[in-house]
């Protein structure tokens, strides 16, 4: 178990400063075997990102700013889940005549990647994290460098197991933290449920 920064800065980065303003707290399954930040990562640095749930937020209306209102998505069984993520390890360079200093700490760094909506998830957003089986965790985690990725278990988890339900609005602030946030939230927002 690693505690490591997320949103993913790749080992070629220059500076920190290069990634301000773009994201990579999540990659797209689509493009992870193309994209330069992913290409190395998906190949040996796969991870798993340990979670009991997470959010999203179904937007109410069409307009350019609409209201939203979070879910809290998990398993009905109410178990912690394993999302595929990517990792890397970043070194500040060293400038020319720079003595050392920060540039011999490592910054460890990961992405979750996201694949399409599986039918609960699509009442609310477009996307999902992949959440994997715990019989697919050795063959994520595989480091082989013979073998390919296991593209294949980037998929869209089955609708039947998971749960979501309308949370409180305030859990859209970081500074918010507490079990009221999973409290329901007005009751003219109903609830979406599975099948």
């Amino acid at each position: 178990m690693v505690l490591a920064r997320w949103g993913l800065v790749p080992f070629f980065a220059k500076s920190l400063a290069d990634f301000k303003g773009f994201s990579t707290f999540n990659a797209r399954a689509e493009g992870i075997t193309t994209a330069a930040t992913w290409r190395g990562p998906v190949k040996s640095r796969r991870c798993l990102v340990p979670v009991d749930g997470f959010y999203e937020w179904k937007a109410l209306d069409d307009s350019r700013k609409p209201k939203k209102q979070p879910f809290a998505i998990s398993l009905k069984t109410d178990e912690p889940m394993a999302f595929a993520g990517l990792w890397d390890a970043w070194k500040e360079p060293k400038l020319k005549g720079e003595s050392l200093h920060t540039a011999d700490t490592w910054l460890q760094s990961f992405s979750i990647i996201t694949t399409e909506a599986n039918e609960i998830m699509a009442n609310i957003h477009t996307r999902m994290p992949v959440i994997l089986r715990q019989r697919d965790w050795a063959e994520w985690l595989d480091r082989d460098l013979e073998k390919s990725p296991p593209i294949h278990l980037l998929r869209p988890y089955d609708s039947d197991e998971m749960q979501l339900a309308p949370c409180n609005p305030m859990v859209g602030n970081v500074k918010n933290n507490g079990a009221e946030m999973l409290e329901c939230p007005a009751p003219d927002t109903p609830p979406l449920n599975s099948a």
